[in-house]
């Protein structure tokens, strides 16, 4: 029997565009304030977790239709291949390089390899603690 969660599915989809807006804040500010892809990866995932608490798994896995344990994968290759992308330069193992670029309508932007590397890292933790949320409501 399906229990009737009007509000909580109505609010949810509300709340999940408010939440993975501050994952994005949060990954972007990281560079320079708190934050980065371990903070953004970690609230984009409870974006996930209140999508599975508000709806069943079902609708979700068809609405998203990512094997996450295959995500957390792809996030750790990013994270290592900017680390050994390094070490083709001749340099140490995870050494960001930076440079700054005239952008038109973004006027002078940093651009930085730690941004791909927080990617990997956002992507391993949103991975990992969906695939850990799915396997706990499974035994349930």
């Amino acid at each position: 029997m399906k229990i009737n969660d009007v509000i909580l599915e109505t609010v949810t989809k509300i709340v999940v565009f408010i939440i993975l807006t501050v994952a994005v804040y949060l990954f972007f500010s990281g560079h320079n304030s708190p934050g980065g892809g371990f903070i953004g990866g970690l609230v984009l995932a409870s974006a996930f977790v209140l999508l599975l608490l508000a709806f069943d798994i079902e609708t979700v896995q068809k609405g998203i239709p990512f094997d996450f344990k295959r995500v957390a994968a792809l996030g750790v290759f990013i994270a290592v291949t900017t680390g050994l992308g390094a070490i083709v330069f001749g340099k140490p193992f995870l050494t960001q390089a930076f440079s700054a670029f005239d952008l038109p309508y973004f006027g002078e932007t940093e651009l930085a390899t730690i941004t791909i590397f927080e990617a990997g890292v956002a992507l391993t933790v949103v991975g990992v603690v969906v695939s850990i949320i799915l396997s706990i409501s499974e035994d349930v």
